[in-house]
């Protein structure tokens, strides 16, 4: 699978490697009980703005 930052965090944790890469940066949202609520809508470019994340390096990492 291809990412981009239009990415949900749905889509994201549907793949395990993606979800490890989303760990590494200790990225709250993962273990927030309101993106269960948000999870069709949050974009990775969302999560990064809101938690002052560089999404370039998220998404070179994430498309590796």
């Amino acid at each position: 699978m291809s990412f981009d930052e239009d990415t949900t965090l749905e889509e994201l944790l549907e793949d395990e490697e993606a979800k490890e890469v989303l760990e590494k940066y200790e990225l709250p949202c993962l273990g927030c009980p309101m993106a269960q609520f948000e999870m069709q809508d949050l974009t990775l470019k969302d999560m990064c703005n809101r938690y002052n994340l560089d999404v370039d390096k998220i998404l070179e990492e994430l498309n590796e």
